[in-house]
C-alpha cells in the first residue's frame, strides 16, 4: 500500500513539476509577463494541497531550478535563488497548513503565500548583505505583490476550485 501511495504521490510531483516548466515557457514565449501573472506559482501551491510536506517542498525548489536551466527564466542569480525558496516555502506551508493541520484551503493558502513571500524577502535581505546584491528586501516584496496583484487574483480562485475538483472528482486522494 505504501510503495503504491509513494508511486502516486511522485507521479502527481512530477506532473505539476512539468506543467510548472509548460505553463511559464508558453508565457514567455508568447509575451506574457510572468511576474504579472505568476505561471509558475500555481502548480507549486496546488503541489502543496496534494503532496506531502516533503515532495510539495521539492516541487517548490526545483520548479524554478528547471525552468532557468531549460528556457534561462528566470535568471539564475539572483531571481532562481530567491525563488526556490520563496516556492519551495509555498509548497512546504500549504501542505502543511490544509494536510496536517487541516485549515480550509483558503486560509491555508493566504499564509502560504505570505510565508513565501516572507522568505523572498528574507533571502533579498541575505543576498544585499552577504552578496552585494543591490535589492532591498521590503521593495522587493512590496513591488512583487503589487505588480502580482493579477497572479495572486488567480491564485485565490483558481488554486482551491482545482484542489476541491482534483479530490473530489479523481482518484487522487490526499492520505
Amino acid at each position: 500500500m505504501y510503495e503504491k501511495n509513494n508511486t502516486k504521490r511522485l507521479i502527481i510531483a512530477g506532473l505539476l513539476l512539468a506543467i510548472g516548466v509548460i505553463i511559464p515557457t508558453i508565457f514567455h514565449t508568447t509575451g506574457i509577463p510572468g511576474n504579472i501573472f505568476l505561471p509558475m506559482h500555481v502548480p507549486v501551491l496546488i503541489g502543496g494541497f496534494l503532496l506531502p510536506p516533503y515532495l510539495a517542498l521539492l516541487l517548490g525548489m526545483l520548479t524554478p531550478i528547471l525552468n532557468s536551466l531549460i528556457t534561462g527564466m528566470p535568471p539564475l542569480f539572483p531571481m532562481t535563488v530567491i525563488m526556490v525558496f520563496e516556492l519551495g516555502i509555498y509548497g512546504l506551508v500549504a501542505s502543511i497548513l490544509y494536510r496536517k493541520l487541516e485549515l480550509p484551503s483558503v486560509v491555508a493558502l493566504i499564509i502560504s503565500m505570505i510565508a513565501g513571500r516572507i522568505m523572498a524577502g528574507l533571502v533579498v535581505f541575505i543576498l544585499a548583505a552577504f552578496f552585494a546584491i543591490e535589492m532591498d528586501p521590503m521593495t522587493f516584496v512590496i513591488g512583487g505583490v503589487t505588480t502580482g496583484i493579477p497572479g495572486i487574483i488567480i491564485q485565490l480562485v483558481l488554486v482551491p476550485s482545482l484542489v476541491y475538483s482534483i479530490v473530489r472528482y479523481t482518484t487522487i486522494d490526499l492520505d
